[in-house]
């Protein structure tokens, strides 16, 4: 597959983003999901912003998004966080979690795009969309 895009990938990805009080539907991007079939990788790099966090809601369980943020990194790892999920396929971890949920941290919708190097994607990334 790398050789039909002149050595890039195919990759996937998608924002993860807090919704700290749905009612208002306020957010902030906190985290990136990224997904290579043609190497076999799902990861997620996450960076929260907790003074943007606490503009939008002072009363934010700060610990409680932090910690569903590294669960997120977890999954792709396959730690255990992961639980069952741990020894699926990169592509059906990376699909379960952009899948649509009602909670404060939530997958946005999913892109695509080639890359050389899928590992720094990710980072290059959360640079762009996060940081």
């Amino acid at each position: 597959m790398s050789g039909l895009h002149n050595g890039r990938d195919v990759f996937e990805y998608a924002v993860l983003r807090v919704v700290p009080r749905m009612e208002r539907g306020e957010l902030i991007n906190a985290g990136v999901v990224l997904y290579c079939h043609a190497r076999s990788l799902v990861a997620a790099r996450t960076h929260l912003d907790e003074g943007r966090l606490r503009a939008l809601d002072p009363t934010a369980d700060v610990a409680g998004v932090r910690a569903a943020l590294n669960a997120v990194e977890g999954v792709c790892h396959g730690g255990p966080e992961a639980g069952q999920a741990a020894g699926d396929a990169a592509g059906r971890r990376f699909r379960w979690l952009v899948a649509p949920r009602s909670t404060v941290v939530q997958p946005g919708p999913v892109h695509t795009g080639l890359t050389t190097d899928a590992e720094a994607e990710v980072e290059r990334l959360l640079d762009l969309l996060v940081r």
